[in-house]
């Protein structure tokens, strides 16, 4: 091939280079931008044997709360679990892979991923309908386990990990609120007489819910 050939292959293929170059890296910029609104505008459909309950994340306040919740339910970790303990005008609490099995119930209330994640404590107030992990003693110690106000509770701001509310099934909370319970094995009433179950959780569009 002539040399003036050669040179023109490689000013056309600079040219291109400048020209597609830079909108080919718009276009990485752009999905990453785009699957990060995505991820933004996701909610949680929590689907229970009293109805579905639709909560809205604070992505702002608890980042890695939020995707370690997403990723365990898209997995399917909380299906058949139940919400083993219920405190009237407090909270109702689930989220224990322990509680898929009757026959485990005095091991209800320990169970969890096999790991432990870090406290994320905000300035969002545990509110009726505002949904926060439950952990042991030590702060970072949340797992799975999960809880959702059944009034203000304003003791537990900035000890415990709120990381979203409820935007839909207000009446459902409610409903299982009010559930009849006994006592646990540790002697607190808030043992359900029936098993409140959580079918499924899905991680799903915002706009996808009417």
């Amino acid at each position: 091939m002539p040399l003036v050939r050669v040179k023109l292959s490689i000013l056309a293929a600079a040219l291109l280079g400048l020209l597609f170059g830079p909108v080919a890296s718009f276009a990485v910029e752009e999905k990453k931008e785009n699957a990060s609104v995505n991820s933004s505008s996701e909610v949680a459909v929590i689907k229970t044997s009293e109805g579905e309950m639709v909560v809205q994340f604070w992505n702002d306040a608890a980042p890695n709360t939020i995707d370690n919740f997403k990723k365990l339910a898209r997995s399917g970790f909380y299906d058949g679990t139940i919400f083993h303990r219920i405190v009237k005008s407090f909270m109702i609490q689930g989220g224990d892979p322990n509680s898929k099995d009757p026959a485990k119930e005095n091991k209800y209330g320990q169970g969890g991923p096999g790991y432990k994640i870090k406290a994320e404590f905000n300035d969002h107030p545990h509110d009726r309908g505002v949904i926060s992990m439950a952990r042991e003693p030590d702060p970072n110690s949340a797992g799975s386990q999960f809880f959702i106000c059944l009034a203000r509770v304003p003791r537990l701001d900035q000890h415990y990990t709120t990381f979203g509310k409820l935007i839909k099934g207000d009446d459902v909370l409610g409903k299982i609120g009010d559930t009849p319970v006994t006592r646990n094995n540790a002697g607190e009433m808030s043992k359900p007489t029936t098993r409140i179950v959580i079918h499924k959780i899905d991680i799903v569009p915002a706009d996808s819910v009417k």
